[in-house]
């Protein structure tokens, strides 16, 4: 029993040793392509940023305003039609827990697997030794952008989840129950405090990092058969999930304790 636990924590303790690793290695780097003029690296940034912010904007939004809808509806069912007191809560709500959390899942289950499946192929046929005998580094060639260009779409999409939602809140509010627009927006004004950016800021940050490096790490952790590559993209999901929803609580509950 003791020999399996040991055995389970070093295989964990190694996972999140390589993420931090990869984390620390891309903010070494700095924003991939910019101060250096690579091309080659710039462009797998911006393809990446495209693939992950762009075309998963669509979603993001669409989940956004549903969300905006049920959230008030729930509200307003509690609180009644006090729009200060409906502002603050969706705030709390949609700003600080589920926005960020709802974006950062889209992102896992669309382009977490995408990145682990597509380094876990380039390992299998020998791209990674190609660059290393041609002298380009890895890391920085494929790690570096795809940890900033998912880092970048994650708090971007996360804006826009926010924003979209508070306007679907309003509309729904005013058309359904009569909210006026000062009243609505008094409310969202007053609770958006400090605190409530900065723990927005720190969990679109962290949720971005965390996520990218997770899937690079499982997808160059393929070894020899391309069997490999659909049970490293399940569990490149499961355990981002499962960061995501840790970093959500700690960075909560710090974010609580530091600003009181």
């Amino acid at each position: 029993m003791v020999t399996k636990l040991g055995h389970w924590f070093l295989i964990r303790f190694d996972l999140f040793s390589d993420i931090f690793t990869r984390i620390l290695q891309a903010l070494k780097n700095g924003l991939p392509g910019v101060g250096k003029g690579t091309r080659a690296v710039r462009s797998v940034l911006l393809r990446q940023i495209y693939f992950t912010g762009w075309q998963a904007s669509g979603i993001v939004i669409t989940i956004a305003i549903l969300l905006g809808i049920v959230i008030i509806t729930q509200i307003i069912s509690l609180v009644g039609l006090n729009g200060s007191l409906t502002g603050k809560i969706l705030v709390w709500v949609v700003m600080r827990e589920l926005a960020p959390l709802l974006t950062s899942i889209v992102i896992i289950a669309r382009s977490g697997t995408a990145i682990a499946t597509e380094l876990g192929n380039m390992k299998l046929n020998g791209e990674l030794e190609a660059l290393e005998m041609m002298g380009i580094a890895p890391d920085q060639y494929l790690v570096s952008p795809r940890i900033a260009g998912v880092t970048i779409s994650v708090v971007i999409l996360t804006v826009y989840s926010v924003l979209f939602s508070f306007i679907a809140s309003f509309l729904s509010a005013s058309a359904g129950w009569h909210i006026p627009f000062e009243q609505f927006s008094q409310g969202v004004i007053s609770a958006i405090s400090f605190r409530e950016i900065f723990i927005f800021c720190s969990k679109t940050l962290f949720f971005g990092l965390f996520i990218s490096a997770t899937c690079c790490s499982f997808g160059l952790s393929v070894r020899q058969s391309s069997t490999e590559i659909p049970q490293v993209a399940t569990k490149a999901v499961m355990t981002s999930l499962f960061a995501l929803f840790l970093l959500d609580g700690v960075i909560t509950y710090l974010a609580s304790l530091a600003l009181e």
